[in-house]
């Protein structure tokens, strides 16, 4: 067995910290607006010292470097200047989702090891059943009275931290899973896997004059893969609590945004959106999506009717390898993710880790000079995300399932845990939500295998459909079935208002496979 090897060093990429450049920002354009949020704003002299100021207290705290806080709240200044100020300390920051149950939040928080748990209000009546099993100091960031005021633990004005020499493979954060497949894992990642998404986002048109809006929770890597940047480049970040899509497309055109990051289900919102056409939006530069399947028919929508660039990246939190789809580059590629990233191993094996031949489909495995640490706590789960070359080279799994095109594009079949296997066959639920899709009465759909006493599973659609809609749920299961073969042919068809989605626009398959009936499958 080929023997672990640790993550890119920084000798691959260069190295230097957020933090440093942030400072710098500081000193060169004191008054430049860092922040944004509703009608608050903070410039970087002020966003700097206030890092200074976090850094002071968690020093006198006695927090060392490498260890943790926790950060459970909606998206505030804040909450950034918190997250920022500790790693300007060294201490790593486990940002979790306000949308987890109690259990889940108190699992998290103790499996980080945090010190410090940050929270605003509502996150605090979350925790009210499981107030005994956190044993951190709280802090609210909201001055509720969820825990101890921030105003009086930060560190007076004018205070100067005690230097830290951040090493390149420290925690720089501690990003749970979502939990939609089983218990949340910590995924460890380092200050030069993000140095490296800060180096690489210059090519995107990142710099001093980018505005970049986000409404997509800070908690989640797919907000931070872009929020750091923006910093790092000395940039402007617009934070929006919660996204409305009327409410963003005026702050985009207020704030004459240059930069953001979508998840698909947003961009759907936002084109299907009466007055979309009536907002000024050509400050944009370029448009980021990541995250979920992304169709394209509505690449092609936001490539028409939005200015700017779209790039659609694929990858995953835990790092490994990205592939990077220029959309406004490739219009003829739009059922792809693109091809890997400059400098990252993108290769395809089988259930046996071997790798398969050039036009064959297997799971996606990468290698980049971003990969995780590994997983908090859990070296057997960790082992588990690996692949080795047979050079030994490591490579973190993705669970999904792919395949190149003649061009070097990764088109992805589905998730393998998603793969369902009908009858010995296997039929890819990718496949037949796209037949579903293409119904007039559909807005959007999910597949899901669910239990067969004649197959072992059969797929089943849970589809919503369009406003007066007059397409009954068998009828659309015969025209569907009228399309697909024997083996994709579905069970049943349940039409249902939405699908359940995590905050990052993920559908919860696993929430809809619970929900089904096994005596209904064929």
């Amino acid at each position: 067995m080929n023997a672990p090897q640790p993550p890119a060093t920084p000798v691959d990429i260069g190295f230097g910290t957020l933090s440093d450049l942030i400072r710098n920002h500081a000193q060169q354009r004191p008054g430049h607006a860092a922040l944004v949020h509703d009608d608050r704003t903070v410039s970087y002299a002020e966003l700097d010292a206030l890092m200074d100021r976090v850094a002071c207290a968690l020093q006198r705290d006695a927090f060392k470097p490498q260890e943790s806080i926790a950060i459970c709240a909606y998206a505030s200044i804040e909450y950034a200047v918190v997250f920022l100020g500790a790693l300007r300390a060294g201490v790593a920051v486990a940002p979790l989702a306000p949308s987890c149950t109690a259990e889940e939040l108190a699992g998290m928080a103790a499996d980080a090891g945090a010190k410090l748990f940050c929270l605003d209000a509502a996150v605090a009546k979350t925790l009210e059943p499981v107030t005994t099993k956190i044993s951190a100091k709280r802090m609210a960031l909201d001055e509720s009275s969820a825990g101890a005021s921030l105003k009086d633990w930060l560190a007076p004005s004018g205070s100067k931290p005690e230097p830290v020499d951040t090493q390149p493979l420290w925690a720089f954060n501690i990003i749970y899973s979502s939990g939609t497949t089983g218990t949340p894992k910590g995924i460890v990642q380092s200050h030069a896997m993000r140095w490296s998404h800060i180096m690489r986002a210059a090519v995107y048109g990142y710099d001093e004059a980018s505005v970049t809006l986000l409404s997509t929770p800070l908690y989640s890597n797919t907000t931070l893969v872009v929020f750091f940047p923006t910093l790092g480049h000395g940039g402007r970040v617009v934070l929006m609590t919660k996204f409305d899509a009327a409410g963003y497309l005026a702050l985009a055109a207020k704030h004459r945004v240059t930069h953001t990051m979508l998840v698909p289900v947003q961009y759907h919102r936002l084109m299907n959106l009466p007055s979309f056409d009536s907002f000024d939006l050509g400050s944009f530069r370029m448009k980021f999506s990541t995250s979920a399947p992304f169709q394209a028919a509505l690449k092609a929508d936001v490539l028409k009717r939005w200015p700017g660039g779209l790039v659609e990246f694929y990858g995953m939190t835990e790092g490994g390898g990205t592939c990077i789809l220029a959309a406004h580059e490739q219009p003829a590629k739009l059922h792809t993710v693109g091809p890997p990233a400059e400098g990252h191993d993108i290769r395809l094996i089988d259930d046996n880790g071997v790798e398969v031949a050039a036009g064959e489909m297997g799971e996606v495995v990468g290698h980049s000079a971003g990969m995780m640490n590994g997983y908090h706590n859990k070296p057997d789960k960790t082992a588990e995300a690996e692949w080795f070359s047979p050079e030994g080279k490591r490579f973190i799994r993705t669970g999904d399932v792919g395949r190149f095109d003649a061009d070097g594009f990764l088109v992805l079949m589905d998730r393998k845990k998603d793969m369902i296997i009908s009858g010995g066959f296997n039929v890819y639920p990718s496949d037949l939500e796209a037949v579903v899709r293409g119904h007039p009465d559909v807005v959007e759909c999910a597949v899901v295998g669910v239990p067969s006493e004649s197959w072992g599973e059969t797929p089943a659609a849970f589809v919503v459909m369009r406003d007066n809609a007059v397409t009954t749920a068998q009828t659309l299961r015969e025209w569907t079935n009228a399309r697909v073969n024997k083996i994709q042919r579905l069970a049943a068809v349940e039409l249902t208002g939405s699908l359940p989605r995590s905050a990052i626009g993920k559908v919860l398959k696993r929430e809809l496979r619970d929900s089904y009936h096994p005596k209904e499958a064929a």
